[in-house]
């Protein structure tokens, strides 16, 4: 499966979150998954991307020119796509993906949940979300969509659209419980020929 995950590029972060970044990175591998990511180099993006390369696994990128012209692209990916704006991005990892895996990160990781929670609770698609949290970062966040729900702003599946995790493990089990690959598989492609 075609596994998005969206993370931090901050460098002032904690060295747990690149640890956990690099985790992730070879636990997918591991599993015979591929990451698709925001192609860049820096932070727990870097970190998530080398450690799947690292542990046998492919990498797509996806990142705008803005990005690549301040020289943070991942030339190393096996498949770079460079887009001329930030939605283009997102609309194109979103189309390459199968499953979403959200880490620790900053206000640009959580515009990315956000668009693909706000896609899932409308019914748009149904491919998991799956948000890995081992120190509770997002706590506040879970709290304020839960006050939301109890003001009535928000639909009653909110939460049955998301799973929250704590553990490597946790998250995976969850994104392969619940993941339908969006594109047929190679055996499946051998099947259908002539």
């Amino acid at each position: 499966m075609n596994i998005c995950v969206f993370c931090a590029s901050s460098l002032k972060i904690d060295k747990k979150y690149l640890d956990l970044a690099e985790h992730v990175g070879t636990e997918l591998a591991k599993r015979g998954h591929t990451l698709v990511s925001g192609g860049a180099t820096v932070s727990c993006m870097g970190a998530v991307t080398s450690a799947t390369r690292a542990a046998g696994g492919r990498t797509i990128g996806v990142i705008p020119q803005v990005l690549v012209d301040i020289e943070v692209a991942d030339q190393e990916s096996d498949e770079l796509i460079v887009t001329d704006g930030m939605r283009e991005r997102k609309g194109l990892m979103d189309e390459r993906s199968d499953a979403f895996l959200v880490l620790p990160g900053g206000i640009g990781t959580l515009e990315e949940l956000f668009e693909i929670w706000t896609a899932r609770v409308l019914g748009i698609h149904d491919r998991p979300l799956v948000v890995l949290d081992p120190w509770g970062l997002y706590e506040p966040l879970r709290a304020l969509i839960g006050n939301m729900y109890d003001e009535g702003f928000t639909r009653a599946n909110v939460f049955d659209a998301i799973s929250f995790t704590t553990t490597v493990d946790e998250a995976f089990a969850h994104l392969e419980a619940r993941a339908q690959p969006v594109r047929p598989s190679v055996a499946e492609l051998g099947e259908a020929t002539p």
